[in-house]
């Protein structure tokens, strides 16, 4: 197996990371494996913003947590984690329009790349909600984002705080049809 190969198959969410922020080289090799992805039509309509400042993602928690209500299982630890799952840093993809597919090859990319280089990642969905509440104004501006591009996916990123097990796969949902 090689060096990717093992990085796909070793992949696995992590929630609770240290408190410590990744290397300008690593974040650099993850914005590389960002910008590679392919896109439909090679449009490129994906725009990446990397969250390093702990006050703007406590502050997204907060507001978070506003939105769905604190006391409402949202999303996975919501009562230990933030939504951002203690990384230090936080990749949010938005778009003009719906590119999900475009942002999840995206992703993907970035989450295979942190694993190479021994960052682990947790994909993130919920945080979608923050970007469709009367506070999304606030943040895009603060990212500088257009008004008009939607959320498609975050990653958390950082060095990992535990060595989840891995989950069980479901190779029944495979077929090969000759």
């Amino acid at each position: 197996m090689n060096e990717t190969i093992k990085s796909i198959m070793s992949r696995q969410t992590v929630r609770q990371y240290k408190n410590e922020q990744i290397k300008d080289d690593e974040l650099e090799i993850i914005k590389k494996a960002a910008i590679a992805a392919p896109s439909a039509r090679n449009m490129q309509p994906c725009h990446i913003r990397f969250i390093q400042n702990k006050e703007y993602l406590d502050g997204m928690n907060t507001d978070f947590k506003e939105v769905v209500g604190y006391d409402t299982p949202a999303y996975t630890r919501w009562d230990v984690n933030p939504v951002y799952q203690t990384a230090p840093t936080l990749a949010l993809i938005f778009a003009d329009g719906e590119h999900f597919m475009d942002a999840g090859i995206m992703v993907e990319n970035i989450a295979i790349a942190a694993q190479g280089i021994g960052l682990g990642t947790c994909i993130i969905g919920s945080i979608g909600a923050l970007f469709e509440d009367g506070r999304a104004k606030k943040w895009k501006t603060l990212f500088d984002i257009p008004q008009s591009f939607k959320f498609q996916i975050a990653v958390a990123i950082g060095y990992p705080d535990e060595k989840p097990e891995p989950k069980p796969r479901f190779r029944d949902r495979i077929k090969v049809i000759k």
